[in-house]
């Protein structure tokens, strides 16, 4: 590798924010309610306009849309004090490509009259807490009228009052305003888009049979399928950028160090193959990505083929039926997950290994609501206290002291989860715009490039090899779907935790050691599937997780209550929730039996559009 760091921040420039995806970047429109009485009306006119800018001007400060651009917010022309200017507003939003709405008031205000009536637009109220005026009555009593309307609406109350003449937003304001808002754009930011099945069933995995009513109904979104076979048109018919394929290869061969080769001598491929497989898997990974978004490159001599499936996430079957005679996906599943590659760092493509759907979907929600990307795995294996000693004679410590999952897949897994990104000395995984190119150097030269294992594919390939830093904060995800249920959702907060390098070396040779790994440790609460590190691996629903940067439970809580999907393990401390107010109308004790009634009661909102 060519370790050159001046040329190496030129070929890896940061790409400039852009829209890839068919459909409007969606915006947060912000409705200042207000009694629309003559009288009461004209003195609160410019506190109510005024709070409406302060909360706009914060939203835009501090929330950014994962393909870099800014979010924007969208204020009513006027002060909403009836129907008539309500309805003025609604058609404003819709003409600016509003999504999300957020109703302000400092005081007392009509509810029915002055709601948001939109059935498809996630929306909250925050209900100013003075005591001059009664903001919060007004938050209390349209929260009611949505509750009563079956249009759920997340009601955001300070928990201190301020004086009548305080213009700020208290902190926790704050953290509920941009919970929601991220939350609640993730949901349109994902409707009338795509999920890519590149294949079928891998292996008889479960979450590789797609379903399109789950995505129809819960998402929004539809099921593109494609044949693996078409990979194999484009490369022999030649559709693809062959200007771009060069500077990909010239990068790969320069930056991409291969690996230890674990197969028998006698078995391994000839290095003439292996420069063949590396051919191969970069003419696979534009192809991939061409088929998500297309590629105007493309349009000259393929039309069709450059307008892509407008996917928002794919995923990739691979095994058996590709796999058992061509190089694996594990390089295009790498990159495109990456924030990086040959063109410079950019937001990361959402593809999921073995078509994993479900995870996929776990994937996408990681990304939405972080900016990051995400790590697929396996939720290999737990290793006890006591396992671990007697396998390395060696005793657990610090994070890892009451056992440790191996977190661990074929070598698909983003770069970006070497954990070689950091902040204040720590290291963490960024949203692609704050990556410098010394940290996207790190990532690529911590990755190895191992030769597949031939035993579980024929075909070859290269797989990444990496060991994660420790120690991030980060959460792991899964959807699953259980017939007569439905779909919900698990969540384990915890960290990714370093280990003794021999300790390390021990464990992950007993597994595949070419692929990358993480070790993690879910954050114990003591109690049911959080009582030890055994039960958290034991009440998970699959063989796959997602792991995102960050403890972010509680966002993948909020985003699940918006799509109606019940979560049935979580470690997230009940102070950190955000639910529409509904929620407590099932039940305030069991919080986690509440969720399961209130989705059930309200159903997936696009269901009962199709239904």
């Amino acid at each position: 590798m060519n370790k050159d760091t001046n040329t190496f921040a030129d070929e890896m420039a940061l790409i400039k924010p852009r829209t890839r995806l068919v459909g409007t970047v969606p915006k947060v429109g912000i409705r200042p309610a207000i009694d629309g009485r003559d009288g009461a009306r004209e003195s609160l006119e410019a506190q109510t306009m005024n709070m409406a800018r302060t909360a706009a001007r914060f939203i835009s400060e501090n929330l950014t849309h994962p393909n870099g651009m800014p979010v924007e917010c969208v204020i009513a022309d006027s002060c909403i004090g009836g129907v008539a200017e309500a309805a003025e507003a609604a058609r404003k939003f819709e003409r600016e490509g509003v999504g999300v709405s957020l109703t302000v008031t400092p005081c007392w205000c009509y509810g029915s009259e002055t709601m948001d009536m939109n059935p498809m637009t996630p929306k909250a109220i925050w209900g100013f807490n003075g005591s001059e005026r009664p903001g919060a009555v007004y938050l209390a009593a349209t929260k009611a009228a949505h509750d009563q309307k079956g249009l759920p609406v997340f009601a955001i109350y300070g928990k201190d009052v301020q004086d009548s003449d305080d213009d700020s937003i208290p902190e926790d304001v704050q953290g509920k305003i941009l919970k929601f808002v991220k939350a609640g754009l993730a949901v349109v930011e994902m409707r009338g888009k795509s999920y890519l099945s590149i294949g079928s069933v891998s292996m008889g995995i479960m979450g590789s049979m797609v379903i399109p009513d789950f995505f129809e109904d819960y998402l929004g979104m539809r099921v593109e399928t494609v044949d693996m076979s078409e990979i194999s048109r484009r490369i022999e018919k030649v559709i693809y950028d062959e200007e771009e394929f060069e500077k990909a290869l010239k990068w790969v061969r320069e930056y991409c160090i291969e690996g230890e080769d674990n197969n028998p001598v006698e078995k391994q491929l000839t290095r003439e193959q292996k420069d063949e497989n590396w051919e191969f898997v970069v003419k696979m990974t534009l192809i991939i990505r061409d088929l998500m978004v297309g590629n105007p490159a493309l349009k000259n001599s393929s039309s069709e083929e450059s307008l892509g499936h407008n996917a928002i996430v794919s995923g990739f079957q691979g095994q058996r039926q590709w796999t058992d005679y061509l190089p694996n996906g594990d390089f295009s599943e790498a990159i495109l997950n990456s924030s990086f590659d040959w063109n410079g760092i950019r937001e990361p493509y959402i593809v999921s290994t073995e078509n994993d759907t479900l995870n996929g979907v776990c994937m996408l929600f990681g990304h939405l609501l972080t900016n990051t990307a995400q790590i697929f795995g396996d939720i290999r294996t737990y290793w006890s206290p006591e396992a671990v000693k007697r396998v390395t004679g060696k005793n657990l410590t610090g994070l890892a002291k009451d056992g440790i999952i191996h977190f661990i897949n074929s070598g698909s897994a983003t770069l970006d989860g070497s954990g070689r990104q950091s902040m204040d000395g720590e290291p963490v995984m960024k949203p692609y715009w704050e990556i410098t190119p010394e940290e996207a150097m790190a990532c690529v030269e911590a990755t190895r490039w191992c030769p597949a294992n031939l035993e579980y594919f024929r075909g070859g390939g290269f797989s990444s090899q990496f060991l994660t830093h420790g120690e991030m904060p980060v959460t792991m995800t899964r959807i699953n779907i259980v017939k007569g249920l439905g779909p919900f959702l698990q969540i384990a907060e915890g960290y990714a935790v370093n280990l003794q390098d021999d300790v390390h070396d021990v464990l992950n040779r007993r597994t595949d050691p070419t692929w990358p790994t993480t070790w993690f440790v879910p954050a114990l609460t003591g109690e049911n599937a959080f009582r030890d590190v055994y039960s958290v691996m034991n009440n998970w629903g699959s063989n796959h997780g997602v792991i995102t940067y960050g403890h972010v439970g509680d966002s993948f809580i909020t985003l699940a209550s918006m799509l109606r999907i019940p979560v049935s393990m979580h470690n997230v401390p009940e102070n950190r929730l955000l639910r529409p107010s509904a929620w407590a109308g099932f039940g305030t004790k069991d919080t986690e039996s509440a969720d399961y009634r209130a989705c059930q009661n309200f159903g997936p909102m696009y269901g009962k559009l199709l239904s």
